[in-house]
């Protein structure tokens, strides 16, 4: 499920990796430069460079993008990157076995937790192109379990793919402004926000992002027809899956589009059969967002602002369900989603103030997290809260976030969340972890214990984020 996508990997990884690539075999990466290759390839008839895709402007504004303008590691053949999130999450119903659920972005409460930690860095010779981030750290955990699609079959793909957040090698070839082919495991793009806290606005982003694909595995072609223009392909196994679930794989689509330095709209769209042990049940997915810097006076002590809207939609039909208008013989499973975000910049991008508020509804339960009650994973389920068709969910959530930022490389954050459901779903003081700990396989039942889940979550989020 979660977090491109949240949009996972940066701009800026993307304008480095195709800007050296271009370089490397004839086309520069400044556009000043590019204008002067032009009069004289008139002289000489050689072909003039074209600009590299998004060079043209500083994206760093955007949510899901890297602020880092320079990378402190950066040789002809590696470009090496390091980031370390570290949080600590005061939860005001304080529960007693420390847990949080309803987020992959943090797990524990009460306790400095390191969150991620990872090394790695994009590899580059020729036109033949590389990249490998490790996980260590909470994430390592927090992201496998929410896959069910290693129950399939052998290997435990889990445990294989634990360590790596993204892993992959591939072919840049000097076709329009670049055509990039890779394979391996890719951050997605689903739900606006990166996988990589540093790269967002708030910490903890809205159900949207939060509840949507983190991880794809398998083919990505991205081909930029423009040096303003995106138009990638996936060929995957499944949504948030190392494996497939069933036996077709997934298919999708991403439209990125930055006209100015100031508007980015991107549109993305998913199809497959993602259900375990059900191949005739379709998914379908269409998450759409825009960001608009509506104030740049660097001059000025409120230096800029910038804000979000993301609209999701999505549904699955078959085996058992259709995607609206539901019976009891055949349940509505669906999910529509928003999340809106404002940010402001101020006394030259040292502080940033953001606010947001989001919603979801999701009959079914199909991408609600399960808590991990009793040590419950996507693959186990849990008798103490059902995902089956026809259990609705129903949550909304707001937030405020305050960064201090001394250095492109580091960020000290501090995030007030209050989020609701219609149903019993954050922890409670009693917690959800069984007297002693967890009992018996993951997620079964236990004689005589209750989970305390509550409707309402209040919580202070607390991190220090460095990336460089």
């Amino acid at each position: 499920m979660h977090r491109i996508c949240r949009i996972g990997g940066t701009a800026l990884a993307l304008s480095l990796a195709v800007s050296r690539l271009g370089a490397q075999s004839g086309t520069d990466s400044s556009a000043a430069h590019a204008g002067d290759t032009t009069s004289s390839a008139g002289r000489t008839g050689h072909k003039a460079p074209k600009p590299d895709p998004f060079a043209f402007a500083d994206f760093t504004w955007l949510t899901g993008n890297s602020r880092e303008k320079s990378p402190l590691l950066d040789t002809k053949y590696f470009t090496g990157e390091f980031r370390s999130d570290v949080n600590f999450i005061a939860d005001f119903d304080n529960p007693k076995d420390h847990t949080l659920d309803g987020a992959a972005e943090a797990g524990r409460t009460g306790e400095v937790q390191v969150q991620q930690l990872g090394i790695g860095g994009d590899f580059h010779y020729d036109n033949v192109r590389g990249r490998l981030m490790t996980q260590f750290g909470m994430y390592s955990e927090l992201t496998p379990r929410d896959d069910a699609s290693p129950a399939r079959g052998q290997w435990n793909l889990a445990d294989a793919y634990r360590y790596i957040s993204e892993a992959y090698g591939g072919y840049h070839f000097n076709a329009w402004n670049g055509i990039n082919v890779d394979a391996g495991i890719f951050l997605s793009y689903i739900g606006l926000f990166s996988y990589y806290n540093y790269d967002n606005w708030a910490y903890q982003p809205s159900y949207v992002s939060a509840n949507t694909p983190w991880f794809f595995n398998g083919i990505r072609i991205q081909t930029f027809p423009s040096d303003k223009l995106k138009i990638e392909y996936w060929i995957i196994n499944g949504w948030q899956s190392y494996a497939s679930f069933n036996d077709a794989p997934g298919l999708g689509t991403q439209i990125l589009w930055r006209p100015t330095g100031s508007f980015e709209l991107i549109t993305n769209d998913y199809w497959g059969y993602d259900t375990p042990n059900t191949p005739t049940r379709a998914r379908v997915h269409s998450d759409n967002s825009v960001e608009v810097k509506y104030l740049d006076h660097p001059a000025s002590f409120f230096d800029k602002s910038a804000f979000s809207v993301t609209l999701d939609a999505g549904c699955e039909s078959g085996g058992g369900v259709q995607c609206a208008t539901g019976t009891t013989a055949r349940p509505a499973q669906y999910f529509l989603g928003y999340m809106v975000y404002d940010r402001l910049w101020f006394h030259k991008d040292l502080f940033g103030l953001t606010f947001g508020n989001g919603a979801i509804t999701n009959p079914g339960r199909y991408l609600v997290l399960l808590p991990p009650i009793n040590g419950a994973t996507a693959t186990s389920g849990t008798p103490y809260f059902s995902t089956s068709p026809g259990t609705n969910f129903n949550a909304w959530d707001t937030s405020i976030t305050f960064d201090y930022m001394p250095s492109e490389y580091i960020t000290f954050r501090g995030e007030f969340n209050h989020r609701e459901a219609n149903v019993p779903y954050f922890v409670g003081p009693g917690g959800i972890t069984p007297s002693g700990g967890n009992t018996g396989p993951a997620g079964s039942f236990v004689q005589g214990f209750t989970p305390d889940l509550r409707k309402t979550e209040t919580r202070f989020n607390f991190a220090m984020m460095v990336k460089m």
